[in-house]
């Protein structure tokens, strides 16, 4: 796909704008987007991405923003689209790095927002400000207007922004429900008038693009529950994400019309129940809801239960229910588990692992392959071909996907008629500038640098501390083991005082292979009777011990001689 007519001269002018994904370009999650005019730069969005099975021990995965953490002074604001976590889990820890530009979110986002800062003793750095669809911002050189989008979220908005070179308008998630939830649908006309007006460049979702046709409305869940409420021999228990409040609302009502009571478990869940009760967002009161004895103790025909794990995460409360290993509710025959949800990539072992254990405590379980249980709140292709025929924008940048999502979508762009060369199919750092260059006096695009960026790894307290070269370690333990060899030798002959010790874990069996660690020990001891110099002894061990174990085994276990003069 053409980026830009390289042939065409390149005049000195600075561009007036450069769009750098940060992240959520060539993959799903961490979305974040810097939009850099002048030397001033609007942030949209800093969001997280949870880790791949072969991220061993990482707990969390956020864009490197070193690009506007270095240049904190130039940020003008930070716009939360909704309060997904792929879109604000990555700002408290943005904030602990010094980024104290204000921060704009709806009521809603911000509320959740709110309740992650404060866990973090981080609240009082954040100056925040509560936003509407109908608000305007004036945050030179930026103008930032704001449209209602559908979505899973039911607070949820694109973005608009009047920079100097023109206008972008930034989707963010979200579908073309005719009949949502809160009966807020995306708004149209907006997008309309602002097509009309002329759109330099749109932004757009890409994470349906393979569906055809149009994402189902939300409301086709109602069919579901109401047939599973009213089927359902005993306790009703569902997973879904905990930010997902639109179902929350969904789950109450079919609960209220089919005469069970509702209560919800897991941290996060608690949390956002409660704050979309404070604000407003959910149609219950506090005092309705069951508590962790009632959820045990009423008749089961009374009860449903909302619950984290849709996902599979394994610290979540579904995870937990299903080992049997959760302290307030257990599992019991008669009781019926929706997993409301559909696995996001890289999480489908540990989803199957959940749907295994959920079967082996003898629940009965409805989840994708079985049924209507979930409806995405991203747009389909019919969706995604709408938007851009309402925006009809001169320059397309597809987003929110992996690289074959953003191919797609590049060229169904090209289908609606935005011509091949204007449509951008960009990774995560890959800068596209906007100005007039050349001689032909239009507003032109050009790739600019391509920036080193690439994930943050958050593991227990530490963020950034985890990279690559950790991960490979980590990996290559996981895969052979590893072996410890100690050696003591007399400083003033080289003579052996102790040892070799050979000392492994998840290589062999000891007990089971004693043979093989003393031949281990002659090695060593072949390669110390050479009297090589101490300060290139232990290489020499670990090059003697990884060609015997390849030999024995064809294994390769991480080798770590431990080499003391004394």
């Amino acid at each position: 796909m053409s980026q830009i007519d390289s042939s065409a001269p390149v005049r000195d002018n600075a561009p007036l704008l450069r769009v750098i994904p940060l992240g959520g370009a060539g993959e799903i999650g961490k979305n974040m987007m810097a939009l850099e005019a002048g030397d001033q730069i609007l942030i949209i969005d800093a969001g997280l991405m949870f880790p791949t099975s072969e991220m061993h021990g990482v707990d969390l995965v956020i864009p490197d923003a070193s690009y506007v953490l270095d240049r904190q002074d130039q940020v003008r604001a930070v716009i939360l689209t909704h309060g997904h976590e792929d879109h604000i889990g990555a700002l408290a820890y943005l904030v602990e790095e010094g980024l104290d530009a204000p921060v704009f979110a709806t009521a809603l986002t911000r509320g959740l927002l709110e309740g992650k800062l404060r866990e973090n003793k981080l609240l009082g750095d954040v100056q925040l400000h509560t936003i509407t669809e109908d608000d305007k911002l004036e945050l030179d050189p930026f103008t930032v207007e704001f449209f209602h989008t559908c979505h899973s979220f039911p607070d949820s908005v694109g973005v608009a922004v009047h920079t100097p070179a023109g206008l972008v308008i930034h989707t963010s998630d979200y579908r073309f429900d005719p009949t949502p939830v809160d009966n807020k649908p995306t708004e149209e006309d907006k997008l309309r008038r602002w097509g009309d007006q002329g759109v330099l460049l749109l932004l757009a979702d890409s994470t349906n693009v393979e569906s055809e046709g149009i994402t189902a409305s939300e409301r086709s869940l109602d069919v579901m529950l109401d047939r599973v409420f009213g089927q359902a021999p005993g306790r009703i228990l569902l997973a879904t994400f905990a930010s997902n409040l639109g179902r929350v609302q969904q789950i109450i009502n079919a609960a209220r019309n089919h005469g069970r009571r509702v209560g919800v478990i897991g941290r996060s869940m608690v949390n956002n129940v409660k704050i979309a009760i404070q604000l407003g967002y959910l149609d219950i009161q506090q005092d309705e809801l069951l508590n962790a004895g009632e959820m045990e103790s009423l008749p089961a025909q009374q009860i449903v239960i909302i619950a984290t794990g849709s996902q599979g995460e394994p610290t979540s409360a579904m995870v937990r229910m299903s080992v049997a290993d959760h302290r307030q509710i257990t599992l019991r025959p008669g009781d019926t588990v929706i997993l409301s949800a559909m696995p996001i990539p890289g999480n489908e072992e540990l989803f199957n692992r959940t749907v295994d254990n959920l079967f082996r405590q003898e629940v009965d379980v409805l989840y994708h392959s079985l049924g209507d249980v979930h409806v995405s709140g991203h747009g389909g292709r019919e969706d995604y071909k709408h938007m851009l025929e309402l925006v009809r924008p001169k320059f397309f940048i597809p987003l929110h996907g992996e690289y074959r999502h953003l191919v797609l979508h590049g060229r169904l762009a090209q289908e609606t008629g935005i011509p091949k060369e204007n449509v951008f199919v960009v990774e995560d750092g890959q800068v596209v500038e906007f100005g007039y260059f050349g001689d032909s006096g239009d507003m032109r695009a050009r790739l600019g640098e391509k920036l080193d960026v690439g994930a943050v790894y958050v593991d227990g307290l530490g963020v950034g501390d985890v990279g690559n070269v950790v991960l490979r370690d980590r990996r290559h333990l996981s895969e052979d083991g590893f072996m410890v060899c100690v050696i003591a030798l007399d400083e003033v002959d080289g003579e052996v005082i102790y040892g070799p010790e050979i000392i492994t874990r998840g290589f062999v069996y000891v007990r089971d292979n004693e043979e093989l660690i003393k031949r281990a020990q002659e090695v060593v001891f072949d390669v110390i009777k050479k009297k090589v110099p101490s300060a290139v002894l232990e290489n020499k061990v670990r090059d003697a011990l990884t060609n015997f174990t390849s030999k024995e085994l064809g294994r390769r276990p991480m080798i770590l001689p431990l080499v003391m003069e004394v």
